[in-house]
């Protein structure tokens, strides 16, 4: 009896890199292991979409279309390449107006896309119609999807097999057009047992013709006990990735699991043991000079209390070193249960993983409910659809005042089209004000990624990768060396036992105190820290660290106690500077898109 053929989806150069380093890898070092990946029997990828493509414009000074069109090069034209949409966001900031869905669904069929993944993490399948349509309209393949996590404990009324069946009728009573349906848990939460139940309550309800996969991440460290369940309860396809971008916060390893079904009924895409091991030792030297975070190498028991996906987890850590605050993330962690709980149990995938991180970091910063997050606020209050089961009336009237928005019911789609920022045509005006040329690519790049999209356009984005240093490098800094071996370095007085390696800054072990010696030092005068400056009147700081984003006021103008005057920009979320007194700006100083530090005087109020 042959064995049954489970297609394989090699997430390794998109939700792999996302999870990993937070998608920050440049093409030309990757593009060796798609072709050993390629050699290696894989004819089904994800190769862009979600986080990936913004990644590409904010951190990596990358054209996400070149990427895609090149990576279909290497592979050829039969191959799946498949991308990720979040269904009325697609791959944006926000929701989209209708013209730009249409163009999103136009511009990856144009570079090289087969196939769409379309989530809504609401699981509002009025949010799925829509981009659907236009997914179908320009050729590609549509694979609708049922989000999934687990509830933290002792919360109910939503993500039970109950929830999911009622989730995928309504996709088959709207009459969305499908080639597939996804069972996607990008938080990697959900038990074995549920998933079981819910592929078979989906088979009996699909047929035996529907293709049906499920997709999860380690990060709850359940995910191949999670397959195995799939696969036996009739799924037809599952979501790998290759070492070093495996395991932890990604998907399984693709040899885990050949390993995990060995002598069972299953044919995982035809791939063959030794054909992967070659494909991942040129994977792994391509990544090698990048630094590999620490947190994403590992399984959390814990993720099933926030639940925090794989994804998103090490893009907020990578932030969070960024911003100084990283020590601050078991806090924001053990916070996202609230937030969960109250914001009624939408997916903890992107956008909402995005929104719950926010408010439960704005929860640890500032102080419980003190500052409303604006996504989540504007999820709360229905501005991206309905969820799953109605938020907290509290969180509902605080988000309500904080935003001065009203609750709404009305469909986002409609909401967007009349906003003037989302229109085709504004976007073309503000190209040509730039002159930037006014291709369809770049009216989506502007629309998609806002200000940093058009910093990218005028080549003034950053490049901001995160790889170890090189030998050569340090030579050419003209740092002095220490050779291999162990060494006692003094630092303010107290010894340290230091070991040194060569390598990456994984070798390096971490400094141990000895006792102190009693050892005549010379003498060493004092740094001299400069004087902070006295200001004549009231200093308004930034509350955390960040970039200035707006400056609401100017000198001279009169400002009432509380009064928002400034907005930072600090883990994808603005952050108010208010007033502390009423009073009159006499000094502004800083500007915008300057970063700030904690404590750092912004404005002073006379």
């Amino acid at each position: 009896m042959a064995k049954k053929y489970i297609d394989i989806m090699d997430t390794t150069f998109r939700d792999g890199f996302q999870s990993v380093f937070g998608g920050r890898v440049l093409m030309n070092d990757f593009f060796p292991a798609v072709e050993a990946a390629r050699d290696a029997g894989i004819t089904h990828f994800e190769f862009g979409g979600g986080a990936r493509f913004q990644s590409l414009f904010f951190y990596l000074n990358e054209n996400a279309f070149d990427m895609m069109d090149r990576f279909r090069q290497i592979v050829g034209p039969d191959a799946n390449l498949q991308t990720l949409a979040r269904g009325i966001n697609t791959v944006m900031l926000d929701t989209g107006s209708r013209e730009l869905i249409d163009l999103h669904a136009k511009l990856f069929a144009k570079h090289g896309t087969t196939t769409i993944r379309n989530f809504d993490a609401l699981n509002d399948v009025q949010n799925l119609e829509y981009s659907a349509q236009c997914i179908k309209n320009h050729g590609l393949k549509h694979e609708a999807v049922v989000t999934l996590m687990d509830l933290p404990p002792n919360c109910f009324g939503a993500h039970d097999v109950a929830f999911y069946e009622k989730t995928l009728r309504n996709i088959l009573d709207s009459g969305l057009p499908y080639d597939s349906i996804c069972f996607k848990d990008a938080s990697g939460t959900s038990s074995p047992n549920k998933v079981f139940e819910t592929i078979k309550m989906a088979r009996k309800l699909l047929g035996e013709k529907a293709h049906i996969r499920l997709h999860t991440h380690e990060t709850a460290g359940v995910s191949v006990a999670c397959y195995l369940a799939a696969l036996e309860a009739g799924a037809d396809g599952i979501d790998l990735a290759a070492s070093p971008v495996s395991g932890g916060t990604s998907q399984p390893d693709i040899l885990t699991m050949l390993h995990a079904t060995k002598g069972m009924n299953y044919d995982l895409g035809g791939l063959e043991i030794d054909k992967i091991l070659k494909y991942e030792e040129v994977l792994a030297d391509c990544l090698k000079d990048y630094f590999l975070p620490p947190e994403a190498t590992q399984v959390s028991p814990l993720i099933p209390f926030s639940p925090m996906p794989g994804g998103a987890l090490t893009a907020n850590t990578q932030m969070m070193r960024d911003n100084g605050t990283l020590h601050k993330f078991p806090e924001v962690i053990k916070a996202m249960q609230e937030v969960v709980v109250k914001g009624g149990f939408g997916t903890s995938v992107t956008p909402v993983s995005q929104f719950y991180w926010q408010q439960a970091y704005a929860n640890v910063m500032f102080g419980p409910w003190k500052q409303i997050a604006p996504g989540y606020g504007r999820m709360v209050l229905g501005y991206f659809g309905k969820t799953p089961v109605e938020a907290d009336s509290e969180i509902i009237k605080l988000a309500s005042e904080k935003l001065k928005l009203e609750p709404t019911t009305l469909n986002p789609l409609d909401i967007a089209d009349k906003d003037p920022k989302k229109k085709i045509d504004v976007w073309r005006q503000r190209l040509e004000i730039e002159n930037i040329p006014t291709t369809e690519e770049n009216i989506f790049i502007a629309a998609a990624c806002d200000e940093k999209g058009i910093a990218f356009l005028k080549g003034e984005a950053p490049l901001n990768v995160r790889k170890n240093e090189k030998k050569d490098e340090y030579n050419k800094k003209g740092e002095n060396k220490m050779a291999n071996g162990n060494y006692t370095v003094v630092v303010d007085g107290q010894r340290f036992n230091v070991s040194v390696f060569e390598g990456d800054v994984q070798n390096i072990q971490v400094a141990q105190p000895v006792q102190p010696v009693v050892q005549q030092v010379p003498a060493q005068t004092a740094p001299v820290t400069p004087a902070k400056p006295v200001y004549n009147g009231t200093e308004a700081t930034a509350p955390v660290n960040g970039n200035v984003w707006k400056i609401l006021v100017k000198e001279g103008d009169r400002v009432e106690k509380d009064q928002q005057i400034m907005i930072l920009e600090a883990m994808k979320m603005e952050i108010d500077v208010v007033a502390p007194i009423s009073g009159t700006i006499s000094k502004i100083l800083t500007e915008p898109s300057k970063a700030v530090e904690e404590g750092q005087t912004l404005a002073v109020i006379a």
